[in-house]
């Protein structure tokens, strides 16, 4: 759509910060208000807003996007999302280890087992871990923790935190993000460690290059739009 505003304002209201285009108020598909936790989310959601041309382009939008979700997906149905998400603790990337070769495998452990340390010691969670595909269950203590962990989330530190685990395949891996304070690139190329394995041996094509590229950018605004909606100091 035609851009059809001058400027984008950062507004301090009742209940949190809103933007405001030529001074009315951004609403969310739902038509919700568009109400964010922090100033910091509020500038970075403003920030897409004035950074548009001619033309108003969702797509360049990521973290409007996310807290359009938060507001009207997320908040509206918490219990079922958050049940959603705490799934993939059932089958978490980092539990499933290459048969081999031993390089391979000697290079999931140096990445994958800190991470599930610090779970466990976080948690107070015990993993089972396979070499395979073949599935193995978790203790069910294990997932009901991490059932709560995730459960106890706001909606929008849940809506950054699905999609950290959707593109990962690893709970862990999101959890180690959003609440363990884990450097995002960092964790980003321990998810991705069996994709630049294959890459190593094979080689990448410009189309998978593209797509492993886009993949870790909204890794990284996932991993940013949690850490402003939980900065409560502004």
């Amino acid at each position: 759509m035609k851009r059809f505003y001058k400027d984008a304002a950062v507004v301090l209201g009742e209940d949190g910060w809103s933007i405001a285009l030529d001074g009315r108020p951004i609403r969310t598909p739902a038509r919700a208000l568009l109400t964010l936790p922090t100033q910091r989310l509020a500038e970075a959601v403003a920030d897409e807003w004035r950074a548009q041309g001619e033309d108003v382009n969702p797509a360049s939008m990521p973290m409007t996007g996310l807290a359009n979700a938060a507001i009207d997906h997320v908040a509206t149905n918490h219990a079922d999302f958050a049940a959603g998400v705490a799934r993939y603790a059932q089958s978490d990337l980092l539990c499933y280890r290459a048969d081999g070769p031993e390089a391979l495998v000697a290079r999931q452990a140096a990445a994958w087992d800190p991470l599930l340390d610090w779970a466990r010691a976080r948690y107070d969670v015990a993993f089972a871990v396979t070499r395979g595909i073949i599935p193995v269950p978790q203790p069910d203590e294990t997932l009901a923790r991490l059932g709560a962990a995730v459960a106890a989330l706001d909606p929008f530190a849940l809506t950054g935190l699905s999609t950290l685990v959707t593109l990962s395949g690893s709970l862990v891996c999101g959890l180690a993000v959003v609440e363990g304070g884990h450097d995002l690139d960092a964790v980003w190329q321990a998810a991705e460690i069996d994709e630049a394995w294959q890459v190593e041996q094979w080689g990448e094509d410009a189309e998978a290059a593209g797509r492993s590229e886009r993949r870790r950018a909204d890794f990284a605004v996932a991993g940013a739009f949690c850490t402003m909606s939980r900065i409560r100091n502004d």
